[in-house]
Formats: structure tokens, sequence, C-alpha cells
């Protein structure tokens, strides 16, 4: 038995999900494009369902549409998509093993009393040392470390100073804090969180009910 979809309120409610999302999801073949009665989209329970697995897996678990439409198409054997959220659960671990380095340096860095680091900081040199490249070559003097890592390369590694400068104006992108839908940010100015001003709506709401309670 079909049920209609649910109205727009309810369907933010529940999972803060637009139907332009739904849309791109069909696209992206994480979910299968549901039949029509009089133009709108119908949805069985197991369809509700699939989109909110969809929902865990694209907003909770970050994982790109094409890895999530291995889990949520219902085209794949166990051991395929149990396969790719284990890739995508590696990934996340080596991301948080280097955040939580990074975290840890900041943490450190944060303790120096010295007003000027880079004159006053006895343990400066140590941390050059063990945290960057020049802690591979056994000299005392950085001009003399940087000169060394210099000649040690390649010609294919070293810079083409002739090349063209580099476009600052290059897009890359990142996702949707609420749908997960990839966004083209640029390289400068301001970083965009949400696809459209409906996701972002959808967060402030969000984040409104929370405060309530």
């Amino acid at each position: 038995m079909y049920g209609t979809i649910p109205a727009a309120a309810d369907r933010a409610d529940r999972t803060d999900l637009a139907p332009s999302t739904l849309r791109w999801w069909e696209s992206q073949q994480v979910l299968p494009k549901p039949p029509r009665v009089n133009g709108r989209r119908v949805y069985t329970e197991t369809e509700l369902r699939r989109i909110g697995l969809a929902y865990l897996c694209c907003v909770t678990g970050s994982m790109p549409l094409v890895q999530a439409a291995v889990v949520t198409s219902g085209k794949y054997r166990n051991q395929q998509w149990r396969s790719t959220v284990q890739q995508h659960a590696d990934l996340l671990e080596e991301q948080i093993r280097m955040l939580q380095n990074t975290h840890g340096y900041l943490l450190h860095l944060l303790r120096c009393p010295d007003d000027d680091i880079i004159s006053e900081c006895p343990d400066l040199d140590q941390e050059l040392a063990d945290h960057t490249p020049c802690g591979r070559v056994l000299t005392h003097s950085l001009v003399d470390a940087a000169q060394s890592i210099q000649r040690g390369r390649t010609p294919r590694e070293k810079r083409d100073e002739k090349r063209a400068p580099r476009d600052e104006t290059v897009s890359v992108l990142s996702r949707c804090a609420v749908c997960a839908t990839p966004i083209t940010q640029p390289t400068q100015g301001r970083h965009r969180k949400y696809c459209s001003r409906a996701c972002q709506q959808r967060r402030h709401r969000q984040n409104k009910r929370q405060r309530k309670a």
C-alpha cells in the first residue's frame, strides 16, 4: 500500500531533507525514483525506510553518494556493501588520527609562555625537527637543511619557476552540512555551509528546537 509523501513541515521535523535533496539522491542512484499518483511522488513504508538509511549514510556517516548508493540501493550483497562501509570507516579513522595529532600539537603550542615564539621558545628547534622535513637532515642550520632538501630533489620534483601563476579562483568540493549535497566552494571568500536557503532554514529550525529542549 502506498502512502503520500509527508507534508513539508513534517518532513523537515523528521529528516530535514528538502524535495530537491531527494531528487538529487535519486539522480545519483542513492534512491530509486518512486512512482507517481496524480503527479505526486508516493512512497511505500519500505521506501521511507530507505530514505532514512540514505540519511544515515550520507549525513550521519558522511559517506560520498557513490558509496552510499552501494548500501541503500538494495542491489548489492552483504559482503559488497559491508566492504564499502569498511573502506569509509577506515578513511575516517585515519582522518581522526590526523586530527588528534593536530589537536594535540595545538594544545601543546598553547602552553608556550613566550611572546615571540621564533626567537624565545627553547622547544621550537626540536618541534621543527619532529614535525617538518628539516628533521630528515642532520644539520643544525635551517638554511643548510632547506638547501640540502632542495639539492636532493630530482629535476621532476623541483618547482618550475616559469609556470603560470596559480589560479586562486579554482573551486574545491565540500558537502552541505544538512543534506550532504556536494557544494562547489571558491578558494577565496566566505565558505558555504549549505547548498540552498532551504537547508540553511532547516538547520536554523533544528537549532531552535534544540535550544528549547
